[in-house]
């Protein structure tokens, strides 16, 4: 018997049965509801695929009822005219079965893979909306499972196991209905011989199944993440010389791996012989009884092979049907996933009555401002300052105070608790979070750029820009040197992450991309504490340029950076304790003093200075 390969088990079934064993908290009416949705709306695809799977499941059940034609009406006949006729029609009724297979499997196919890709474009949508407070709480990896695994399961279900547990149950409908109407004796002594034992085998083996394969899933978990932690962390790596502690890691969790593997593969190998047992005894009973009752005239010889044959088919959709319980619990608890990410909505999004903002002029005011992560834990108190028209404010402070936090409050990524932000007397909430958005540039301390090349890193501050107004922006900040002597100057390609340039030539990218809209108000957090002193000097040039006429609120740990700052405000434990020029603020002695000695006295006089305090204290 050969109706049964171990191989129906699919790998990728098992899989997809993640580790989470939590209780789903949606039920599976309400998922399946959801999903029908993207579904139903392609009725005549859908109409297609049904007509596909009655004319394929026929199809496949009239080879034995054409063997038992051939045999005793054709064969013992003698009748081999009958016989050829009857070859051609065989060959007539497989290339139906060919046909309707195949459209059955492109159209589903159509249907599913263009429901994956509306379901990936909503949760990629979705994920562009969604606050920095989800991305706070969130696993980056996880987020990125959901739209690409997670939809995988969903798509088995619907692109695959769907169909084929339609035509298998029909299928197996019919092997039934067929053995049933050439022999009901014949038909229960099989059964009763073939199906208690294959359904207990099913039962034994896809438990250890389960077990087998999430130990594998875990395993190459380990595997993936011990290869991305040895890559990410490489430099850190070689520079303390623990190649082979990372190697000895790695080969660890391979091991593992390739113990789970063989542990698995061992039970595929030990379910055939069962089966091909299972089948032998089916088949042996089928020869004996079925002999008996050739020999008694109540059955006749095509019968009796042809309900060989049916036998033999029984197998696969009954172990077909089988995994369909699997793959759609993976899809559904998938589908909670993914709907759990659809369903999230912005903490912060435009009111009702938000309206576009003009071009502003960039007046800028923080009153009372009050703001924590956790609303019961304030990470900023009562923050007010004013910011005029082509004013240079300076934030500075401990490492924690909470300067970027001001920052990400200007730019509307988070809502304070309390008080207001106003640009132009304009109460941020009241405006658009697009158009606030596009009134700012703003340059981080780890600028980002995106895989392609430099002349489209930059333009990504405006996107219909020219090519000379992004070399006038390149210019402006000093980075047109540089890029012009690149390999092939600004159609150069960096990498993901701008691999390829140099941490100061990213950050001098990153500030001809905020200048190229020419922003009214421009936020540097950070941006100049990972440059070299030769770049810093290039952007001290510009910045006298750049910042003329134009509101800016920089943030540095370098205070050399903001001493001609218009004011400066020194941020401690999320409160402003002082507040003026470079000048006052040394003259006061205060905290901002303290910091900027510690930056530029002598290293021997630091050294002498705490080995003082440490004896007075």
């Amino acid at each position: 018997m050969t109706g049964f390969q171990p191989g129906g088990f699919s790998r990728h079934t098992f899989d997809s049965q993640l580790e989470e064993e939590s209780e789903r908290k949606v039920s599976d009416r309400v998922l399946i509801s959801r999903l029908l949705k993207y579904f139903l709306p392609h009725r005549k695809r859908l109409a297609i695929v049904i007509t596909a799977i009655i004319f394929a499941s026929l199809t496949s059940l009239v080879g034995p009822r054409l063997l038992q034609m051939a045999v005793d009406d054709y064969i013992l006949a003698g009748d081999f005219t009958g016989l050829s006729l009857l070859a051609l029609f065989y060959i007539g009724v497989n290339m139906i079965n060919w046909f309707s297979s195949y459209l059955r499997e492109y159209q589903i196919s159509w249907i599913g893979y263009n429901m994956l890709f509306k379901i990936r474009a909503q949760l990629f949508s979705r994920l562009q909306e969604l606050s920095f407070s989800f991305y706070d709480n969130a696993e980056i990896g996880g987020v990125i499972s959901r739209v690409t695994n997670d939809t995988d399961s969903i798509g088995e279900m619907f692109v695959e196991q769907l169909v084929t547990v339609a035509t298998d149950s029909l299928t197996l409908i019919g092997i039934v209905t067929s053995m049933l109407m050439m022999s009901i004796p014949l038909t229960i002594a099989s059964m009763v011989v073939v199906v208690p034992p294959l359904l207990i085998s099913i039962f034994v083996f896809q438990s250890r199944f389960r077990r087998a394969y999430r130990a594998t899933s875990q395993k190459i978990a380990s595997v993936t993440s011990r290869l991305q932690e040895s890559i990410s962390g490489i430099r850190e790596i070689q520079s303390f010389t623990r190649e082979r502690d990372a190697m000895s890691d790695f080969r660890q969790a391979n091991v593992e791996n390739l113990q789970a593997n063989l542990q698995a593969r061992k039970l595929f190998g030990a379910i055939r012989p069962v089966v091909q047992i299972i089948g032998a005894v089916g088949t042996c009973v089928i020869l004996l009884y079925g002999g008996m009752l050739t020999k008694t005239g109540s059955l006749t010889l095509g019968t009796l092979i042809a309900f060989l044959y049916y036998v033999e088919m029984f197998f696969r959709p009954v172990f077909d049907l089988t995994q369909f319980y699997d793959a759609i619990q993976a899809a559904m608890a998938a589908a909670e996933r993914v709907f759990e990410v659809l369903d999230t909505d912005p903490e912060i999004k435009d009111a009702p009555d938000a309206v576009e903002l003009p071009q502003v002029k960039g007046d800028v005011r923080f009153e009372n401002v009050t703001f924590g992560y956790d609303p019961e834990y304030p990470v900023l108190h009562n923050i007010t300052f004013h910011a005029k028209l082509g004013e240079t404010i300076a934030l500075v402070g401990p490492t924690g105070a909470g300067k970027s936090t001001i920052i990400k409050l200007l730019s509307r990524f988070y809502e304070p608790q309390s008080g207001k932000i106003k640009v132009d007397d304009r109460d941020v909430k009241k405006a658009t979070i697009d158009s606030l958005h596009k009134q700012m540039g703003v340059v981080l301390q780890e600028p980002f750029l995106f895989s392609g090349t430099v002349m489209e890193n930059i333009r990504y501050g405006k996107l219909d820009a020219t090519d000379e107004e992004v070399t006038n922006a390149a210019k402006m900040v000093g980075a047109h040197e540089f890029i012009v002597n690149l390999p092939e100057g600004y159609n150069t390609e960096v990498g993901e992450r701008g691999t390829g340039l140099s941490v100061g030539q990213r950050q001098l990218v990153a500030f001809a991309r905020a200048l190229l809209g020419n922003p009214p108000i421009l936020i540097l957090d950070e941006a100049t504490s990972s440059i070299d002193p030769y770049t810093e000097l290039i952007i001290k040039n510009a910045l006298t340029i750049l910042l003329k006429d134009r509101t800016s609120i920089v943030i540095a740990h370098r205070l050399s950076t903001v001493r001609n700052a218009d004011k400066i405000l020194v941020i401690d434990d999320g409160k402003i304790v002082e507040e003026g020029t470079h000048r006052k603020l040394m003259a006061k002695g205060g905290l901002y003093r303290r910091l900027y000695e510690m930056q530029f006295k002598e290293p021997e006089e630091l050294v002498a200075k705490t080995q003082i305090d440490v004896g007075e204290n």
